[in-house]
């Protein structure tokens, strides 16, 4: 993936502290504190990038906290480095 972008990287801390949650669909709909992320295109590039992912196990539009995968983890340790 590309370097990180500053909002990224907030959202990929906002996730670590479980304040992000997401819809389970093609094109996930991903929140922050219950509002909508102000960047929907770079939220959903984070998901399927594999960056975060749904905590748990829900139907096709459904919403669940989301989760930094281990990915994610590796990415935000080089872009805090970075930063």
């Amino acid at each position: 993936m590309k370097e990180l972008s500053r909002r990224e990287i907030a959202l990929l801390r906002a996730t670590v502290a479980n304040r992000v949650d997401l819809t389970r669909s093609a094109e996930p709909d991903v929140r922050v504190d219950g509002l909508p992320f102000c960047d929907p295109t770079a939220a959903r590039a984070l998901v399927h990038a594999g960056l975060i992912a749904p905590a748990s196990p829900v139907a096709p539009g459904d919403r669940a906290p989301a989760r930094l995968t281990a990915a994610g983890a590796a990415a935000l340790g080089l872009a805090v480095l970075a930063a």
